[in-house]
């Protein structure tokens, strides 16, 4: 990958990175109201179990996001960390936080029985 593409990703993920700050530190969406009306409260914990919801994905992908700019600083960006290939271009145009290849995300995506033994071994050793 070129400096000016690892530039324009940096720049990107900065960028991500201040918005998904933003949006976090906005989190009226999940104060509790107390209400009379049994309806409301209802429709109000719905609401609220959507916004922790969406706060959580911010938190997740932020977390994503600054991992992204310390795999550029330290060379890895743009390699899968599971499988050590190149990550597709355009897999990171789309998700520049990407940390993993698509054929990797996807496995991780079915669960731990679909993780290569090796990464069991570690996972196993973590816990």
């Amino acid at each position: 990958m070129t400096r000016n593409e690892l530039n324009r990703f940096q720049r990107l993920l900065t960028a991500r990175i201040a918005e998904l700050q933003d949006l976090i530190r906005r989190r009226e969406g999940i104060t509790v109201e107390r209400s009379a009306d049994v309806l409301e409260e209802i429709q109000g914990a719905a609401e609220r179990a959507l916004a922790v919801g969406h706060l959580d994905r911010d938190f997740s992908q932020l977390r994503d996001a600054r991992a992204a700019l310390r795999r550029i600083e330290d060379g890895s960006f743009g390699t899968c960390q599971e499988c050590d290939q190149e990550i597709h271009p355009k897999r990171l145009a789309a998700v520049p936080w990407a940390g993993l290849c698509i054929r990797c995300q996807e496995a991780s995506d079915r669960g731990p029985d679909e993780i290569r033994p090796a990464t069991r071994v570690h996972l196993a050793l973590a816990a």
